[in-house]
């Protein structure tokens, strides 16, 4: 290469010239070096001013959970509402339903789903150089979900208490397994392609499913053990007394007892997609988004932000927890647990501001999306309505923030949650007819299409 390729070495010159004469930036550079640069970063004074005190509070569960190295955060959030009304009724100081039951569930109904889609679009055309099947292989059984996927593993398999089946070892640390059911995955769609392109007949393609599939389900029961056919659930309440539940099926467990406190079905998923191309009281879905064949698809109906502080707030003043998705790892100081635009003030110590974009540019572009879900437990409200700051329950342990409890500024709400999930009792009837609508179906590589899946600690997310 000649010495004109790449940056001229006048412009390079004259960057360290300026870099250099600004002592700021060989202070902020001595600290950057030899610590993390978010805590460099972090905004002091607002961890002293944001306090984890909320004077509009639902219920909360106990103990604070733990995803450990995993992307079941979906799965966490939802588990961490449910056991709030339960724990009350059955007079419990602590109360956990197993998040590896529907992990395991979520992961043999995902692969079975999914190989039905390979065989679909295989007939359709499609071959792993296009968009759709390579994103499809991207990460074909993932982690993470979203709460439409959440409702069709419970309301088929049940639930049953963490008791009865605790978690794996792969649960808590779900890397290795996820990476031989991927290729698996990838190697049955590869095989399944091959057989729709040879004309093999609708019979002998279903029977290589079977076989398949029966593979998926040994790796997951070797992984995470076989999920009870039936429970006894023996415990003492907050009393001393002795309760026995069972032996019951884990789904009629469910049915009988969990379903009448709180009820899945009836809980509706609000999104806020401001693009332009993506219209207000709109109901939406993404193509291939599921986990279950011929199950409830994924549906979103669309509302300005505002609606979806106003809906989590009617909740939490009837005593309800409010599961929601956001982008975690956006302005997030996890130690004092605070989600804050200012906490992290990049403008300080690079010269640079990371909000250069709005929310529908963050889309469009890239920056943002759906990573993590967790439960909004509390709100603060000033002049009856106006809401300041959110209480988070986090799923992440408690050697953070408030014993893993999270204080959300409002304005962080605004820019980075995506979606919040409530009982229809709270949505008004105008946004309630949006469900009568025809969805709009985004494609499957849309940033809408994103999975809660972000880990604890221990392995970097997909998003």
């Amino acid at each position: 290469m000649g010495d004109k390729a790449g940056i001229p070495e006048a412009t390079l010159s004259d960057f360290k010239k300026k870099f250099c004469g600004s002592e700021k930036n060989l202070l902020a550079q001595n600290v950057c070096y030899r610590t993390d640069l978010w805590e460099t970063c972090r905004q002091q004074d607002l961890v002293w001013s944001s306090p984890h005190v909320f004077n509009c509070k639902a219920g909360e569960g106990k103990p604070m959970t733990n995803q450990k190295s995993s992307g079941r955060c979906w799965l966490f959030a939802c588990l961490n509402v449910l056991r709030v009304p339960v724990a009350k009724h059955f007079k419990l100081d602590e109360m956990e339903f197993s998040q590896n039951y529907l992990f395991f569930w979520d992961k043999v109904e995902r692969a079975n789903y999914l190989l039905d889609v390979f065989i679909d679009i295989s007939k359709k055309g499609e071959n792993p150089e296009g968009r759709l099947m390579s994103h499809l292989l991207h990460n074909p059984v993932d982690d993470g979900g979203q709460w439409d996927m959440l409702v069709n593993v419970v309301e088929k398999h049940g639930l049953v208490p963490k008791a009865c089946f605790p978690d794996a070892f792969s649960a808590e640390a779900s890397l290795r397994m996820g990476r031989m059911i991927n290729n698996k995955m990838r190697e049955f769609c590869m095989c399944l392609h091959r057989m729709v392109n040879d004309k093999k007949s609708d019979e002998e393609i279903a029977a290589e499913k079977t076989k398949m599939l029966e593979e998926i389900y040994r790796m997951c029961s070797i992984s995470l053990g076989m999920p009870p056919d039936t429970i006894t659930w023996e415990f003492y309440d907050n009393e001393k007394k002795y309760q026995k539940i069972g032996p019951i099926k884990p789904i009629d467990f469910y049915k009988q007892h969990i379903k009448p406190l709180s009820n899945l079905e009836d809980m509706i998923c609000i999104v806020n997609d401001p693009r332009p191309e993506n219209t207000y009281n709109k109901l939406y879905t993404v193509e291939y988004l599921n986990n279950m064949t011929s199950a409830r698809t994924v549906l979103y109906i669309n509302q300005p932000i505002q609606v979806l502080k106003d809906l989590a707030l009617a909740s939490i003043r009837e005593g309800q927890a409010v599961w929601f998705g956001c982008d975690v790892g956006k302005f997030f100081s996890r130690k004092p647990g605070i989600l804050d635009l200012n906490i992290i003030n990049t403008d300080l110590v690079f010269g640079t501001s990371l909000l250069g974009m709005n929310k529908a540019e963050r889309l469009q572009y890239g920056d943002s999306l759906m990573t993590h879900a967790m439960v909004l437990t509390a709100t603060h409200v000033e002049d009856e309505k106006k809401t300041v700051r959110w209480r988070v329950e986090n799923s992440w342990g408690d050697a953070d923030g408030d014993k893993g409890f999270i204080t959300m500024t409002d304005d962080w709400f605004s820019e980075f949650v995506y979606e919040v999930v409530v009982d229809k009792k709270h949505v008004p009837s105008e946004i309630l007819d949006v469900l009568k609508q025809t969805p709009v179906v985004l494609p499957a590589w849309d940033p809408m299409g994103a999975l809660a899946v972000e880990p604890e600690v221990g392995r970097v997310s997909k998003l």
